[in-house]
């Protein structure tokens, strides 16, 4: 007499792994959600305080003094003197004289403060497990646009576990931050006028 089979149900285990905390992958809890292949998103964290000042001063000064004369020189001076007028002779015939004083100051004085967040995309992934990273974000508020671009290759080790990694350590990094519209129209002088900066030498 044969004993009949039980089926068993796998219900309950498919919903235990479902649910386990240790279950592998960027889906779980406890797992590593870090950008790490082609598409996949960061966020880049750009913060920038930094002040220079620079002075610098130059100063120059130089004279110098030429004489030439012909007292001799087959009697050739001696009968030009016969027409020149009176108190003119050739036994000085040139005698230069030069100086020159140059002084020059200069100072630059610069302060940059930027904290920006901007998202970019995992565009390529090198042999050597570097990541190209590229992002694009643009705010338009009334007909005034700001667009903000970075780009550059970032190690994976870089990365944070929340997922973000800081300007500094981008390499090669490419920032761009800047805008166009009406109010910065504005502030930059007519086409006439940057024609006339660059014809004038001065």
């Amino acid at each position: 007499m044969s004993t009949p089979s039980i089926p068993v149900s796998t219900g309950p285990v498919d919903v235990f792994d479902n649910a386990s905390l240790w279950r592998a992958g960027q889906n779980s809890l406890l797992g590593d959600r870090r950008a790490a292949n082609r598409g996949d998103i960061m966020t880049v964290v750009i913060e920038i305080d930094e002040s220079a000042e620079f002075e610098n001063s130059s100063e120059r000064s130089r004279s110098a003094e030429e004489s030439f004369s012909l007292p001799q020189l087959f009697g050739i001076p001696q009968r030009i003197d016969e027409s020149l007028p009176d108190g003119a002779s050739m036994d000085d015939a040139v005698s230069i004289s030069s100086s020159s004083d140059s002084s020059g100051d200069g100072s630059i004085s610069r302060s940059e403060e930027l904290t920006l967040r901007v998202a970019a995309t995992i565009i390529n992934v090198l042999p050597n497990g570097v990541l190209e990273i590229q992002g694009v974000q643009e705010v338009r508020v009334n007909y005034e646009l700001r667009a903000l671009y970075i780009s550059g290759f970032v190690r994976p080790q870089d990365i944070s576990r929340q997922n973000e990694i800081t300007y500094d350590k981008i390499a090669s990094a490419k920032i761009s931050y800047g805008g166009r519209g009406h109010i910065t129209d504005v502030q930059q002088p007519r086409y006439g006028q940057q024609v006339v900066d660059m014809v004038l030498p001065f």
